[in-house]
């Protein structure tokens, strides 16, 4: 039986057998686990993760396949539960450790369930697993030897259970859709990139360092950039762990953490770096500037473009297309980064595994967000502990992550965090070169007129402010040449704009900008005066690093002003709170780390332990004997963004109109999926449906969305809800 089973069919009638799918399989599985000391029970995962497709059922659904023509089994609605039966002989074997292979199999296409629960019902594994009442057909001799492996007695001393299994779980799906996608097109398979180790990319890096430094003008601020950038190469021979960089904005951070991640993973044997940088709106500067250094081995993965549940469809687009960050440099988002590590999903897991022995820069970590502090720090603690992660907080306002414990405070944060800058106030102290105007009275705004008037006034500023909303509306007060930047235009456009802006700025030409707080990381533009909109005081002194970035003036100006709308509700107003408590007390110097020290520590004990925690990640994960976790809820209740804004795809430019073109025109694939990500625009849901309904947005393909009218999208602010005053209507009819 087991020698005549079949895994897949093809559209041409080509056949997979399951022998050799759960043998390669099982070999990618251990091979991926190794890292981390798991092969043997990843070995295991890949070896019975398909037994249920020996059901009888299941093969006459696939010989049923090879009797009708021009039918493919990977789209025909398969009903046959392929997964619990593996999960249940799983049990079977190993009793209750066997429940950790049992959620691995389980989980191979639906995603990690949780152990029980009114939330999931028959989806559950505890309901799923006592389903299954025969085994007879994997206790036939052949079947039995081909699926015996010496089992494990344990699971690894050390590590945080939840987690490994998912790391485990990360090895068996990446092996799966690599196997799978390689009988299914092995054209695709075979030009899967193979990209180069570190060790080569050291001397790109190298060479681009030199000549940027020779050409580079010799002045103060250059001078302590190279200062920064000695240090970090100096500390990388450090052992791996916890370190921060504390360098004030336009100090040199991305480049000098460049720099300390790839020496530190020469010297320790690391195999890639992950960059992970607060917005997705800033995130094309950084990726684009480490692709003129080191080509195309940067991967750049933001926008999640996500099919629907699928527990039983073989070869889903999105199974082939999803990212496993095989790449040596990922560049990617807080909200990618973090989520995907208490992800329940096949394709937000299948890259966890290529975490593990890897130096994660987490860029202005200041950013973490608040109300999952607690299960953040967690995960990361657990990285560096156990899966040869050393980890970099950088930033100019270190965030007070180390544990503290004082009067009416406590604090359970990172331990044994080094500093690789030596004197990090004696620096802030070299790098001051901006005056910091707060209000005179925090608690009484201005009006959105006369800000214009006061903005109109200086020949070249840039006013950054909370809310998009009050980006356009500020922006529509100002003459016709002021420019506008906001997440409302897509990554390629806001490329564009800023590259245009730095150009003007560079020749002199006077240039006003009214944009949200997307500037304040990764972009390294340089007004002499810059507007900031009440905010954290993080957020201030990013904006702070607009100002006079280069030097070249005596001073530059930075005034805070209060704007007449609030921060949005949740952490930016806290956060703005905070530091409109610490103004009115005086306690501010932007230039003074122990000032950065209050504030955090204010923003977080404001919330109370259990908000640091706000949606009880912790209980549904924590450490059980009897293995009862819930997956499945974690995943959904992490969510660092609650509101789930749906991608849509633009026609920007020409490219994006070829790439809109291209999506209608043909099934997505990793290649088409990855450029498509520059030219997206993240909509509201509400908007979204409404615009659906009137034929402005299609779905082209599950979770993949495209702007039909280009008349909804404009050059000056991107994309508009209401769409252009010059549409035609007759556009619409469809």
């Amino acid at each position: 039986m087991l020698d005549r089973a079949l895994a897949h069919v093809a559209s041409d009638k080509r056949t997979h057998l399951l022998r050799d799918h759960l043998i390669e399989t099982a070999r990618l599985a251990a091979r991926f686990a190794r890292i981390f000391q798991s092969n043997e029970w990843a070995e295991i995962a890949g070896l019975w993760h398909d037994l249920g497709k020996m059901q009888p059922d299941f093969q006459r659904k696939l010989q049923s396949v090879l009797q009708e023509d021009g039918k493919a089994g990977l789209t025909l609605s398969m009903k046959v539960d392929h997964s619990t039966p593996g999960a249940a002989y799983a049990v079977r074997q190993l009793n209750m450790y066997g429940r950790i292979l049992a959620y691995i199999i389980a989980g191979h296409h639906g995603g990690l369930p949780d152990w029980s629960g009114d939330e999931m019902g028959k989806a559950a594994l505890k309901a799923r697993l006592s389903r299954v009442k025969d085994l007879g057909i994997w206790e036939e001799r052949e079947v039995k030897d081909f699926l015996f492996r010496p089992l494990p007695s344990q699971m690894p001393t050390g590590k945080d259970p939840a987690f490994w299994i998912r790391m485990v779980f990360s090895c068996l799906v990446d092996a799966d859709f690599l196997d799978t996608e390689r009988f299914f097109d092995p054209e695709l398979s075979w030009r899967r990139t193979r990209f180069p180790s570190l060790s080569h990319l050291i001397p790109l890096f190298s060479s681009y360092i030199r000549e940027k430094c020779e050409q580079a003008p010799d002045t103060p601020v250059n001078r302590l950039r190279r200062w920064v950038l000695a240090c970090c190469r100096e500390k990388a021979l450090d052992d791996p762990g916890f370190f921060s960089l504390t360098v004030p904005t336009g100090g040199g951070k991305t480049l000098s953490s460049m720099a300390f991640a790839l020496e530190h993973a020469l010297k320790h044997g690391h195999q890639r770096i992950i960059y992970v940088i607060p917005y997705t709106s800033i995130i094309e500067q950084t990726a684009q500037q480490f692709r003129q250094i080191f080509g195309d081995v940067v991967v750049e993965h933001h926008s999640n473009f996500e099919g629907p549940d699928d527990d039983e469809s073989e070869k889903s687009l999105w199974r082939l297309a999803c990212e496993n960050w095989d790449a040596p440099i990922v560049v990617t988002t807080n909200v990618q980064f973090l989520e995907s590590l208490y992800a329940a999903k096949p394709g937000r897991c299948r890259k966890l595994h290529n975490i593990a022995g890897s130096v994660v820069i987490l860029d202005e970590a200041q950013l973490l967000p608040v109300s999952f502090l607690r299960p953040c720090l967690e995960v990361l603690k657990e990285l560096v502990k156990n899966y040869g992660v050393s980890l970099v907080l950088c930033t100019a306002t270190q965030p007070a992550l180390t544990t503290h414990k004082a009067e009416g405070y406590s604090f359970d944060g990172l331990s044994n965090v080094r500093e690789i800058i030596p004197d990090p106030e004696g620096l802030f102290r070299e790098m001051e070169r901006v005056d910091i105007l707060l209000p005179e009275h925090p608690a009484s705004p201005v009006e959105w007129a006369d800000l214009a008037g006061e903005l109109m006034e200086h020949p070249s500023v840039l006013c950054i402010v909370n809310r998009r909303d009050d980006c356009r509306e500020l922006w529509s007060l100002l003459p016709q040449n002021t420019y506008h930047l906001s997440a409302l235009m897509c990554g390629a456009h806001r490329s564009c704009r800023i590259a245009e802006i730095k150009d003007r700025l560079r020749h002199g030409i006077p240039t006003r900008v009214v944009s949200t707080q997307l500037v304040e990381a990764g972009v390294d533009i340089d007004f002499p005066v810059v507007y900031r909109a009440l905010a954290g005081l993080d957020s201030i002194a990013q904006a702070a690093g607009r100002c006079n970035r280069e030097g070249l003036l005596v001073r530059g100006k930075l005034v805070v002003f209060v704007p007449p709308s609030r921060p949005p509700q949740g952490i930016l107003r806290q956060a703005a709170d905070v530091a409109q408590m610490m103004m009115s007390q005086g306690k501010i110097s932007l230039s003074s780390p122990e000032t950065f020290e209050e504030y955090f520590r204010r923003l977080y004990w404001i919330q109370g332990d259990e908000r640091l925690d706000s949606k009880g990640i912790g209980k549904l994960l924590g450490k059980d004997d009897e293995l009862r976790f819930s997956f499945r809820t974690a995943a959904e209740r992490f969510r660092i963004i609650d509101q789930d804004l749906l991608p849509v795809v633009v026609p920007y430019g020409e490219e994006g109109t070829r790439c809109v073109e291209e999506l209608k025109a043909q099934q997505p694939n990793r290649r088409l999926l990855r450029k498509a990500q520059r030219f997206v625009v993240h909509i509201a849901p509400r908007t979204a449906r409404e615009l659906t309904r009137e034929g402005v947005i299609r779905e082209v393909h599950p979770g993949v969305y495209v702007l039909e009218h280009g008349s909804f999208y404009r050059e000056d602010v991107g994309f508009d809800p209401h769409g252009s005053a010059v549409y035609d209507p007759d556009e619409l009819i469809i």
